[in-house]
């Protein structure tokens, strides 16, 4: 295994549209142990093959840490095929570090897609698989973070922080883990 380059900022590959996988290979099955040690090493949740400066429709996603019921899952030529709901959650991204916004996203989705044994999968969704999913497969397309944000939006990342800084918030955080309270 190896830990792969991340592209970052405005590397060309992160705005192009992957293609599809047509066979799984050992290459492949490369590739996914590779993207998971990868995103380990840098702490991450989710990670597309585009990060990695592979244009091939492969995402990988492991938020057991913070909801069990959702274990490590690498996705081959994934598709969203119903969204329902909208909610609002706070997204960084490995390819662009240090940026954080908030982004609206389907409160819950259904997946299809295959696995790196072959076998094809459909799934639901909801909650922060629901958004990593839809983060990972918007990567796919040539999608960042950044295009989704909307100023208004932003405005209520902002009021948070500074309610944060002055005591006020008793609400919880918005952030990719379970609802806690904020802490006085």
């Amino acid at each position: 295994m190896a830990i792969l380059e991340l592209q970052i900022d405005d590397a060309p590959i992160l705005r192009q549209k992957a293609a599809a996988v047509e066979r799984i290979d050992d290459d492949l099955l490369q590739l996914i142990e590779d993207m998971f040690e990868t995103m380990y090493a840098v702490e991450g949740i989710g990670l597309a093959a585009p990060q990695v400066g592979i244009l091939q429709r492969v995402i990988i996603v492991d938020i057991e840490a913070h909801f069990c019921e959702y274990p490590l899952i690498a996705l081959i030529n994934p598709v969203i095929t119903e969204a329902i709901g909208e909610e609002l959650g706070e997204e960084g991204c490995l390819s662009l570090p240090g940026r954080r916004g908030i982004v609206r996203r389907a409160m819950e989705i259904t997946v299809e897609g295959m696995l790196p044994n072959g076998k094809k999968i459909k799934f639901n969704a909801d909650s922060l698989m629901a958004r990593v999913v839809q983060h990972e497969i918007d990567h796919l397309n040539g999608i960042l973070f950044i295009d989704r944000l909307i100023a208004e939006d932003q405005k209520l990342l902002e009021e948070r922080k500074e309610e944060v800084e002055e005591g006020k918030d008793t609400r919880c955080k918005i952030q990719n883990t379970r609802c806690q309270p904020l802490e006085s």
